[in-house]
């Protein structure tokens, strides 16, 4: 049964990484930049859950919400001021400013709430479920985590499929020039990308405090490279693969900790996407695109 409830314990995590792989898929799928500074606006979105649950005392659903819309506007006001401008500009470029603007969120989250470590309670008692007798016993807010990042995938896939906006998205995904030739506005669509992407990291910043209380100004830090990972692990710009690798990831990083080594459990998933990139450079769901010359 130890096995069986590391396995859901890594699904849980990998839900967290999953939703969180959604901003930097949809981001670099649509606009062909990696935002770094992701898994900043999910520490953002902690402080305000934070503010709102514990020094207001506000109920979580309603934490979420505006959590949500912090995040969101923040990530619209990031893609204004930090990446429109540097729409021509090299992958090097925006890079560079992606990481700036991840060091200047965590500078100003120093600033404002200080260093000092945070210990966040939802208020919320998920209970237990137990199985096989009581040897197999599992959290409400994991069964709750892995439901809502499946239904974040399927809602999101079926807005991109199905909406107006998610075809301006496939069509500036495919070609920017093209798209505006056909009445698409190409900056708008962006825009709305980053929307979602950061109202979604309000969504994963809460079940990751959920499941790992402690916030700091750099708790976004290392969830958003590990979901970056999982990302590429099943194919960076698939909304799917996104989902996938995240579980798998999840998996991956519960069962190191648990039958090789905490320490080197980070260093497990880094080595994941070096061998990714070495024999699968796409992903399990990314395509080879063809460049003409």
């Amino acid at each position: 049964m130890s096995f069986i409830s590391n396995i859901i314990d890594g699904i849980n995590l990998g839900s967290i990484y999953a939703i969180i792989a959604l901003g930097y898929t949809m981001v670099y799928g649509i606009a062909k930049m990696l935002n770094f500074a992701h898994g900043d606006v999910i520490m953002i979105g902690g402080y305000v859950l934070y503010e709102i649950i514990q020094d207001l005392g506000y109920h979580p659903l309603i934490a979420i919400f505006l959590s949500m819309l912090v995040c969101t506007v923040l990530g619209v006001v990031i893609e204004r001021v930090a990446y429109k401008p540097l729409r021509e500009a090299t992958s090097l470029a925006v890079l560079i400013t992606a990481i700036g603007v991840s060091y200047l969120l965590q500078n100003v989250a120093q600033l404002i709430f200080t260093s000092n470590p945070k210990s966040f309670n939802s208020g919320i008692d998920f209970g237990t479920i137990s199985l096989a007798g009581g040897e197999l016993r599992i959290k409400g807010s994991t069964i709750i985590t892995i439901v809502v990042s499946a239904a974040i995938i399927a809602g999101l896939m079926i807005f991109i499929k199905k909406s107006k906006t998610g075809r301006a998205m496939l069509a500036v995904s495919e070609d920017k020039d093209a798209a505006r030739l056909m009445g698409v506005d190409v900056n708008k669509t962006i825009a709305v990308t980053f929307a979602i992407g950061s109202a979604l990291a309000a969504v994963a910043s809460f079940f990751m405090l959920t499941a790992m209380p402690n916030l700091t100004p750099t708790t976004g830090s290392m969830p958003g490279i590990k979901a970056f990972v999982a990302a590429v692990f099943g194919g960076i710009g698939s909304i799917p693969g996104a989902f996938v690798g995240g579980i798998l990831l999840g998996i991956i990083e519960s069962l190191s900790k648990k039958y090789i080594s905490t320490t080197l459990a980070n260093a497990i998933v880094f080595l994941v996407l070096i061998i990714v990139l070495i024999f699968k450079p796409t992903g399990l769901f990314g395509k080879k695109i063809k460049e003409k010359v």
